[in-house]
């Protein structure tokens, strides 16, 4: 890389680079069509009258967001050059914390619509709806895109104050924060760790009630893959979405970028979730044979 791409000793790290080029490339190779067929799937073969449906279609369009700007990190990777300046190094930057955000969020969502529907399937029948649905999404987006606020200004003028065109180079050097300003660092860890123990809570309580209630939980079809759901959510925050937030946070920067590469990896295993949460997700909803009332996981 020439001298005008790469800050400090950046020549040590650029020897890892080809290997970062790898990983985005593969989690872009994988993820895109797995998540645009779930999309596809989801909006043509399912009614968006299910909050569960809501959620994950939202999802699936976080995830395509991210994937659609992965290339540009594999670009960067290879070449060691950034072509779309400034601007486009921030929206790159930010479509990824906006992923990491949304999907902490809706996979949350999804564990408490599925703790409801297990645990409260009468009671909680009035605020599982479709409309409700659409409102916690609205704010989700509006709390996400909120953040981005203050962190794209921060990122643009620090950007501003280097020569050349360093982009990703943030995340070797820490010449430019990594989230923006320090209050972001701290929502980004609070957010992640409330989610984590919101997740950790609805696994315990639907645990409890499948082994527990036999009777309530016998009318529940397909247990497995109920905790099957709840189990991939767990990896997903403790895996893929906390080491990245605590690296952020503490300014790891000899750990960042791995981590970056671990985080991605998450668009990949959501397309799983839809799969889990229905018996017949392949299948248009009218041409499923279990009815409504006998399968309340649906």
């Amino acid at each position: 890389m020439s001298s005008n791409t790469s800050p400090g000793n950046g020549t040590e790290f650029n020897k890892t680079y080809p290997a970062f080029a790898l990983i985005f490339g593969s989690v872009a190779a994988l993820g895109l069509p797995l998540n645009a067929l779930s999309l596809w799937i989801l909006l043509c073969r399912h009614r968006l009258t299910s909050p569960n449906i809501v959620f994950m279609v939202n999802l699936a369009v976080s995830d395509l967001l991210l994937v659609i700007s992965l290339p540009m990190r594999v670009y960067f990777y290879a070449s060691g050059t950034w072509p779309l300046g400034n601007f486009g190094c921030v929206c790159t930057k930010m479509l990824f914390f906006n992923n990491i955000r949304s999907s902490s969020i809706l996979i949350t969502f999804i564990s408490v619509d599925r703790l409801l529907a297990v645990v409260y399937p009468v009671r909680s029948r009035f605020l599982r709806t479709s409309t409700n649905a659409w409102r916690a999404v609205v704010l989700l987006w509006l709390f996400v895109v909120g953040l981005n606020v203050p962190e794209s200004v921060a990122f643009y003028k620090s950007l501003g104050k280097l020569n050349g065109s360093y982009c990703f180079e943030y995340e070797q050097s820490l010449a430019i924060p990594a989230s923006g300003p320090y209050h972001t660092l701290y929502v980004q860890v609070a957010l992640v760790f409330t989610m984590l123990a919101v997740n950790l809570v609805c696994t315990a309580m639907v645990s409890w009630t499948l082994r527990r209630h036999l009777k309530e939980s016998s009318r529940v079809k397909n247990k497995l893959n109920v905790m099957v759901i709840y189990i991939m959510n767990l990896m997903i925050f403790s895996v893929f979405i906390l080491p990245f937030s605590l690296a952020v946070f503490f300014q790891t920067s000899v750990y960042l970028t791995p981590l970056t590469c671990l985080a991605s990896c998450n668009c990949c295993l959501d397309p799983l979730l839809y799969y889990f949460s229905f018996d017949g997700f392949w299948k248009k909803e009218e041409d499923v044979e279990i009815p409504r009332q006998e399968n309340r996981f649906q």
